[in-house]
């Protein structure tokens, strides 16, 4: 079989293996996390746990909230290589960057009070106003690279949903299913979406 056969094959099988890589692992996390959450969400005061009982709970956390949105990302990088095993090593290196992302929160993180929570929310809102926000998610639909590259560009294109969920309950279902839902269409829809901020300054705004 020549190199360009393996492409045309590879291509023809990206849909489906990207499918099969990411939607089964997505929701059998799912799962896991809400059997594992269940019954720890204290609000602002929720405690992480133990190191491992927080990792298998982070992981199983991005899995299910961050798979669904990188199938595109999937499947062109398993056309741009030809190769099969391109899907689940893409997979693989894109959470583990989230996973690095859960070890800063695991030092950082304590219990904290409602207006900590606040103070977090509002900045991590500012954050969705901002350039490099919007520079991050455009990346992220656009730009496909290694399974690392594209993680940090969505690491910087969800971080301040992310932080919202970590301040208001990092163990709430419900937070986790809006902020999911918004991840994932912020991944797949357009960016004047009706769900999506965006900051613009105009000079008529400021005329009396």
């Amino acid at each position: 079989m020549t190199i360009r056969d393996r492409a045309v094959r590879g291509s023809a099988a990206a849909t489906p293996v990207a499918l099969i890589v990411t939607l089964p692992i997505a929701c059998a996390s799912w799962v896991v996390a809400v059997r594992r959450m269940s019954g720890m969400d204290m609000g602002v005061a929720t405690p992480l746990g133990s190191f491992e009982f927080f990792v298998i709970v982070w992981v199983s956390m991005m899995a299910a909230m961050m798979l669904p949105g990188a199938v595109p990302a999937v499947v062109r990088r398993t056309r741009e290589t030809g190769r099969m095993r391109a899907a689940p090593l893409f997979v693989g290196s894109y959470l583990a960057v989230w996973i690095v992302v859960g070890l800063a929160v695991y030092a950082l993180y304590r219990p904290h009070s409602s207006i900590v929570a606040g103070a977090v929310a509002i900045a991590a809102g500012l954050y969705e106003l901002t350039p490099l926000k919007q520079h991050c998610r455009r990346l992220c639909r656009v730009s496909v690279g290694s399974g690392v590259q594209f993680g940090l560009y969505c690491v910087g294109s969800s971080i301040g949903l992310m932080l919202i969920l970590v301040a208001v309950s990092v163990m709430n279902i419900g937070w986790m299913l809006v902020i999911a839902a918004l991840v994932v269409a912020q991944k797949l829809l357009p960016a004047r979406a009706a769900f999506d901020v965006a900051l613009r300054w105009r000079s008529s705004d400021w005329e009396s």
